[in-house]
């Protein structure tokens, strides 16, 4: 009898959910080649490069992943200027949490992709959350010179609480939100795996691909910190799809994002 009080008992608590994956449009660059990226303009027809951030929602707490493109283009009434291009972003990402009744406060876990300027745009705004970074990215970001890093959008991490990782992080120890190291693009770079209980599972690329024709073609970009970390990462990722059978979503491919549901909307 104490068996069944307990079992009715534990058929009574509700079932925890398992996490919300929601998408948010921060930002679009525009290019008039992609020859940095090693490919030729017979190689893909791809001139813009969207710039996603992400908010996973757990019973544990919320983590941002990746911070997309710095506040002063969202500020800007004409498209940013770069060379060989243009950025523009429509709304500042904390205007869209807004929109779902969150603020920055609200974030207790932050981790980015890499330090460059299009996925820690926002970093300085979430340094009351908890960051997760790699130490190589960190000690590369603030010792090394490091193209496309700026170091004035991730200077306020130094007084934010980091817990620096060497190699892949459970994010909420139960396996299904997990930071994957991936060196190459930049010396810590990692991806973001997700297991959701309807979409399945999810890798969030980071820039490890830029486009589908940097995937098929196995092109490294000219920037790219370490040539053969890079191929290595490709064939350690591409390995680990096919084990765990995850979808690969390259986060700039724009093809791709403009058939993602985006927040308030939401993955589960």
């Amino acid at each position: 009898m104490k068996y069944v009080l307990s079992l009715l008992l534990l058929l009574s608590l509700p079932v925890q959910a398992g996490p919300k994956l929601y998408v948010f449009d921060c930002g679009l660059i525009k290019l008039e080649s992609l020859e940095l990226f090693n490919l030729k303009p017979a190689d893909s027809p791809v001139r813009e490069m969207v710039v996603p951030c992400f908010l996973v929602e757990h019973a544990k707490g919320r983590l941002l992943f990746d911070g997309g493109l710095p506040r002063h283009v969202a500020d800007s009434a004409e498209p940013v200027a770069i060379e060989g291009g243009s950025l523009v972003y429509d709304r500042w990402i904390l205007d869209q949490l807004a929109d779902m009744g969150l603020v920055a406060g609200d974030i207790d876990f932050a981790a980015y992709s890499h330090l460059h300027f299009d996925h820690a745009g926002a970093a300085n705004s979430f340094v009351d959350s908890t960051v997760l970074m790699q130490q190589r990215e960190w000690d590369a970001a603030f010792t090394q010179e490091q193209g496309f890093i700026d170091v004035s959008l991730v200077e306020g991490l130094k007084q934010a609480d980091v817990r620096f990782v060497d190699g892949d992080h459970d994010v909420f120890g139960d396996g299904t939100v997990q930071l994957i190291l991936a060196p190459g693009h930049t010396p810590g770079h990692q991806l973001l795996l997700l297991e959701l209980e309807s979409r399945g599972k999810i890798l969030l690329s980071g820039d490890l691909y830029h486009t589908q024709a940097s995937r098929k073609l196995r092109r490294v970009p000219t920037f790219n910190s370490d040539e053969q970390q890079t191929y290595a990462s490709m064939d350690r990722i591409e390995a680990l799809l096919k084990e765990t059978g995850a979808t690969l979503w390259i986060e700039h491919d724009k093809s791709l994002f403009d058939t993602l549901k985006k927040a308030p909307d939401y993955y589960d």
